[in-house]
């Protein structure tokens, strides 16, 4: 029988398997490497360009650029914000708010009333600060405590006359002080002892700081540095469209803080800082000095190597706690509380065994310094 032979099919088919030449496994490498190089380019650049974006604004108008300055809480602050208009009766009355839930110097404050056991109410603002203390002294073992007061006025730094200190006058007033003989129950404060008084001098100027910048954020401002006796708090860029410039303050023998020699700059945004030394107040008396920081335990003015404690955090009344801690814990300690608080970073200028000055550094505070 005889076969017919089939005649060969030249349609194309997309689905059946293709052989490459010889020559088209080079093009075809070259083409997936260009491929690769273009996309790792495209997205470095990408990456470039949004952290250009994070240390570049753009220049403010110079009709939006607003400054207020005054005094308040025994200090001095300094405002600069973007702005088509100035805001200062909003700012007054902030900062009215703080100090009339928080001063113990204003004898019709929220915090007055507790101290002379009159009523143990309290409102948004003073439970806010009050929540984070109580925080700050869980994580630093009682090193800041805001029922410190009895012991900031023996020795003469609180809202009473300073009296003779004597071990006895300390060993008396140690039992009504310490964080967990206060709690908030049901918006009232409840003390296990009537005389544990209450002084948030440690907290209440970062708190603030922070109000004023609450209050600037909701009114739409987005670009603001709001600084109080040397607390800050920034948002944003600066007039020029740069990231905030902060100092940080040498220690110096100068209560009146008239000297203000620059130890570092560092350049921030999105960050409140607050430093805290004793090097800031303090009296001398019979040729001593007494520092202001009291240590809770043992009721006596810190003796520790460190001369200023520097924290940043997210919010200026975090910053203001913390620094307070790390004068009352010491370098070793301090340290520890940084390990489990990588959200903090910290500058410390400390006094070595020879007596000369040193600084330490958090890595994080070490990369914001202005080199």
């Amino acid at each position: 029988m005889e076969q017919t032979k089939k005649k060969k099919n030249n349609t194309f088919d997309p689905y059946a398997p293709h052989k490459i030449k010889w020559w088209g496994w080079p093009l075809l490498l070259v083409l997936i490497v260009g491929t690769v190089y273009i996309i790792m380019t495209r997205d470095n650049k990408g990456k470039k360009d949004a952290a250009t974006e994070m240390q570049q604004g753009k220049p403010w108008a110079a009709s939006d650029i607003q400054r207020s300055e005054g005094s308040v809480f025994g200090t001095i602050y300094h405002l600069t914000y973007q702005s088509a208009k100035p805001l200062q009766e909003g700012i007054d009355n902030a900062l009215k708010e703080v100090d009339a839930s928080l001063s113990p110097f204003n004898k019709e404050s929220v915090i007055t009333a507790i101290n002379n056991n009159t009523s143990m109410d309290t409102n948004p603002m003073f439970v806010e600060v009050f929540t984070l203390a109580q925080e700050v002294s869980k994580e630093t073992n009682g090193a800041f405590d805001i029922t410190v007061a009895p012991l900031v006025n023996l020795w003469g730094f609180g809202f009473k006359n300073m009296d003779n200190v004597s071990q006895e006058k300390v060993d008396s007033l140690l039992p009504f002080v310490g964080y967990q003989k206060v709690k908030l129950v049901d918006g009232k404060i409840q003390k296990e002892c009537p005389e544990t008084m209450l002084d948030c001098s440690a907290i209440a100027k970062g708190y603030g700081v922070d109000a004023v910048g609450k209050y600037f954020e909701s009114q739409g401002i987005s670009n603001y540095m709001v600084e109080i006796g040397g607390e800050v708090r920034v948002r944003g860029f600066n007039p020029r469209g740069e990231l905030w410039h902060v100092g940080i303050n040498k220690p110096n023998d100068d209560p009146a803080s008239i000297s203000t020699d620059i130890e570092q700059v560092i350049q921030i945004t999105q960050l409140a800082m607050a430093t805290s030394g004793n090097y800031r107040n303090y009296y001398e008396k019979d040729g001593k000095k007494y520092a202001h920081t009291i240590d809770p335990h043992t009721g006596y003015p810190v003796q520790h190597s460190i001369l200023s404690s520097t924290v940043l955090a997210q919010d200026c009344a975090t910053a203001d706690a913390y620094a307070t801690a790390f004068m009352v814990l010491g370098m070793d300690e301090a340290k520890k509380v940084l390990k489990k608080h990588p959200e903090l970073m910290a500058f410390f200028i400390y006094s070595d065994k020879d007596g000369e000055m040193k600084d330490w550094m958090t890595e994080g505070m070490e990369k914001l310094i202005v080199k």
